[in-house]
């Protein structure tokens, strides 16, 4: 009977405790004697300045466990949107890797294409001459044929 006693006299002293700690009303602390202690403000006011710093030291310990990985998260979501997200992002480089490709397509047709003209026009220099290559283009400038010849004419 006696342990029962002391644990509901430590259990009663720490509900109080925790109850003066959140609760700020003058009237409703009981002490572990259960007692109205509180009958002047002055011990009133002593004792909810003990409350509310206690009250103030036990949300900043808490706070520095929510409060680190709570700005870790952020943070980590800040990076991973600008890393996607922007002109240096993954979709603008994707976007710009996309058009860079096709830039070097159209490059290589258009390299094709001029060393086909300068092989035409190289054919065409005076200093070396090629007969066959003259032959077609006196035909398609001035429109001479053989009469065996069929010609069709591309539009």
């Amino acid at each position: 009977m006696g342990q029962e006693s002391t644990r509901r006299t430590h259990s009663t002293f720490y509900l109080t405790h925790l109850f003066t700690v959140f609760h700020k009303g003058p009237y409703d602390f009981i002490s572990n004697n259960s007692q109205n202690v509180l009958r002047s403000p002055s011990k009133f006011k002593r004792y909810m300045k003990f409350g509310r710093t206690k009250f103030l030291e036990e949300l900043r310990k808490r706070a520095q466990y929510v409060l680190g990985p709570t700005l870790g998260a952020a943070l980590i979501v800040y990076v991973t949107y600008h890393a996607l997200q922007g002109e240096r992002g993954l979709i603008a480089f994707w976007q710009l890797h996309g058009q860079v490709m096709h830039a070097q397509h159209i490059h290589d047709r258009l390299r094709i294409t001029k060393k086909r003209l300068q092989n035409r026009v190289k054919l065409l220099n005076p200093n070396s001459l090629d007969t066959d290559m003259l032959e077609e283009r006196v035909r398609f400038m001035l429109g001479y044929s053989r009469p065996d010849e069929t010609i069709i004419l591309k539009r």
